[in-house]
């Protein structure tokens, strides 16, 4: 009976465990392109075009990553923007790092996560997996937005909300207030590089 138990209490913490872990992906194949989508954060504002996150994450994961950052874009202009970007390159995966403007703008948060809960049914609905990075708020403590892992949690999404604001509250990997340099931009595609790698996709 006592051993009977204590498999069960173990089996609990088994599954417990599992299910708190990163959600799994299906592998991407070699071939495949990912769309890395967003704003200023992922165009690489403060950086050369070479030196943006998605450029330094196609060489750590070795598939084609094609940037579809605007600057300055808020939400609501992406969720327009994203159905022709699907339709057109039809990605495997999308990396959806969007938000920060609609912050700086001091938009509805509501509005916000709404828009990027459309965004990612809008991915899924068209075959594409989904990996989501949170975006801090401005301010001294550069806490990241609570609707990001709501989110993440409710379409079991591997999810970042470390990275960012590790890399925007040290002044060394800045080049300004709100965006990485070159090396803030190589700190942000080694997270991603090993999200993806802790999910599967890669």
């Amino acid at each position: 009976m006592i051993v009977r138990r204590c498999a069960a209490v173990l089996l609990l913490a088994l599954l417990a465990a599992c299910g708190s872990g990163t959600p799994k992906l299906a592998k991407i194949p070699g071939d495949a392109l990912v769309l890395a989508f967003g704003d200023s954060l992922t165009f690489g504002t403060g950086a050369d075009p070479q030196q943006s996150y998605p450029a330094q994450l196609e060489k750590l994961i070795g598939r084609k990553v094609i940037a579809a950052g605007v600057p300055g874009e808020v939400s609501s202009a992406g969720l327009a923007r994203l159905p022709g970007l699907l339709e057109e390159l039809q990605p495997k995966l999308v990396i959806l790092c969007h938000g920060g403007n609609d912050f700086l703008r001091k938009l509805d948060d509501v509005q916000t996560a709404n828009n990027i809960r459309a965004m990612v049914r809008l991915a899924k609905a068209q075959g594409a997996q989904v990996v989501l990075i949170g975006v801090p708020k401005p301010g001294l403590l550069l806490s990241t937005a609570g609707f990001y892992e709501d989110i993440a949690r409710e379409f079991r999404l591997p999810y970042d909300d470390a990275a960012l604001k590790k890399i925007l509250f040290d002044n060394e990997l800045k080049s300004d207030l709100a965006h990485p340099n070159a090396r803030g931009y190589a700190r942000l595609a080694e997270a991603i590089a090993a999200l993806l790698k802790k999910s599967g996709a890669v």
